[in-house]
């Protein structure tokens, strides 16, 4: 993303994309853990992160957001590792999912990796979320491998991560 803010009219409020700042982490915190609790919660019942890990994370990476009415409707963040980048959390209220704005977080984080100079995205998908594959590999990433689920995270299922990468 070159710049700080971009406006996306062609959608049915002007939404505003932009970096996140240390005074957005309430809003992201809530909207990563209402998505996650609706997507998640049939095998995951505790919240997914806490107000103090959004902010330890901006200090490794980058938030995304997406704003909708001067709110956060959205974000997805993004950590630098070398020349790739680990994407994750990405997360859209509830309330507006199926409208595109996941796909609109993909690309603005995609293109802020160009400009960095990443070479390539990689991402982990929980292999109970089956719809997220499908997601993923409309975008052009595939899958690399699989790696354990974190083991200090109670699950109702046994799941694993998927592991998916995207040149860029």
């Amino acid at each position: 993303m070159s710049a700080q803010h971009q406006s996306t009219p062609h959608r049915k409020h002007v939404e505003v994309v932009r970096l996140a700042s240390q005074e957005d982490a309430r809003q992201i915190t809530s909207i990563i853990n209402l998505a996650f609790s609706v997507a998640e919660g049939f095998f995951v019942d505790e919240d997914r992160i806490t107000l103090a890990g959004v902010q330890a994370l901006f200090d490794s990476g980058t938030f995304i957001v997406m704003e909708n009415n001067h709110q956060v409707a959205g974000c997805v963040y993004l950590e630098p590792r070398g020349d790739r980048a680990y994407l994750g959390l990405l997360s859209v209220d509830p309330t507006c999912q199926g409208s595109g704005y996941g796909s609109v977080l993909m690309e603005a984080a995609e293109e802020h990796c160009r400009v960095q100079s990443m070479q390539c995205i990689d991402i982990n998908v929980v292999n109970l979320r089956k719809e997220l594959p499908a997601f993923y590999r409309k975008r052009g990433y595939i899958e690399t491998g699989a790696s354990a689920f974190p083991s200090d995270i109670k699950t109702k299922l046994p799941c694993y991560f998927i592991e998916m990468s995207k040149q860029l």
